[in-house]
């Protein structure tokens, strides 16, 4: 079922999910589980990996709690990159590879005072960067031989992120006063959405052409495993799926900044989008009204949407293309 002809359908579902604001000792604020008492106050890290086939496989991508996928440039089919947010990355093994950042990563960061782990980028990201809240460690990491291109050489290990915040001197801790203790708001428990539309496969290859990205409901594991290039993406280390519990899609417009590509999603402002789990879907809005302001979403009856405790995968589909987004 396309996504255009799914709003109807949602037009009548009223029903608030139910909230939780609830933060304990020992709880992520990045998946609502557990997690030990010594990082509790930790902030996040949030890493630009390279998403180009020549890149993968991947590694540590499966270990990160939300993943971000967008367009990194509206040039060679639209291809994407990933930003992978972790809370407990002191403990991380060979991730990446490692790429730039763009303009729109460094905002959305910004929302979490996450650091960005990245290796430059267009000089667009300057001005972003200069930001006191936009604390960043570029550079400098691991050279791993693999027989690629230098530009896919190039991974990060938490012990050598524990290092760099030390020679920086950028805090581990929250420097930010954020808006509430979590940055999405949980359901105490696993919950169905009330909806009756089925959401088994999320087929993102129409917005993400050179990726052609899809998420496909595993029902053993009732999460959302991540596919691209036509195969499941899995960790170079151990195999290990990138899967998520939740999955969140905005429809974003977005300005490009030169013939090269270059791109910056409006992701200040509002507009439509979808939740997606235990294969089932709703309708949703989504919300930003600044830099450092965290992205509100909300159900069809205006209530803040909670969701369930685990991975988030949020995709950023352009608004020139949420119509080719397919649900079946």
């Amino acid at each position: 079922m396309k996504v255009k002809n799914v709003v109807a359908i949602f037009a009548g579902i009223i029903g608030a999910l139910t909230l939780s604001t609830t933060v304990y000792a020992g709880t992520s604020e990045l998946t609502g589980l557990e997690v030990d008492d010594a990082i509790a106050g930790q902030r996040p890290v949030a890493i630009m990996v390279d998403n180009e086939k020549k890149a993968l496989a991947h590694y540590g991508t499966a270990e990160a709690d939300v993943v971000y996928e967008m367009m990194n440039s509206t040039a060679n089919g639209r291809i994407t990159r990933l930003m992978c947010l972790y809370k407990d990355w002191a403990n991380l093994q060979q991730t990446g590879s490692i790429r730039s950042t763009r303009t729109t990563n460094i905002m959305i960061a910004d929302e979490y005072n996450a650091v960005l782990i990245h290796d430059g980028g267009p000089f667009y990201i300057k001005s972003y960067l200069a930001q006191p809240y936009a604390e960043h460690i570029s550079g400098g990491f691991s050279r791993i031989k693999n027989g690629k291109p230098t530009e896919y050489t190039e991974y990060v290990f938490g012990s050598e992120l524990v290092n760099r915040f030390a020679k920086s001197g950028i805090s581990t801790t929250y420097n930010m006063q954020m808006e509430r203790g979590t940055h999405f708001l949980f359901n105490e428990a696993d919950t169905e959405l009330p909806s009756d539309v089925v959401a088994g496969t999320v087929d993102m290859s129409g917005a993400f052409a050179h990726n052609k990205s899809q998420l496909v409901f595993n029902p053993e594991t009732r999460t959302y495993d991540y596919y691209e290039y036509g195969a499941l993406h899995q960790d170079a280390e151990d195999g290990q799926a990138m899967t998520f519990k939740n999955v969140i899609l905005q429809n974003v417009s977005f300005k490009q900044l030169d013939k090269n590509g270059y791109l910056t999603y409006n992701v200040i402002g509002s507009d439509k989008g979808y939740y997606i789990t235990n294969g089932k879907v709703i309708p949703i809005m989504w919300s930003k009204a600044s830099e450092t302001g965290m992205t509100h979403y909300y159900s069809s009856d205006g209530q803040e949407l909670s969701i369930n405790k685990g991975k988030t995968y949020i995709g950023l589909i352009p608004s020139d293309s949420w119509d080719k987004l397919v649900l079946q």
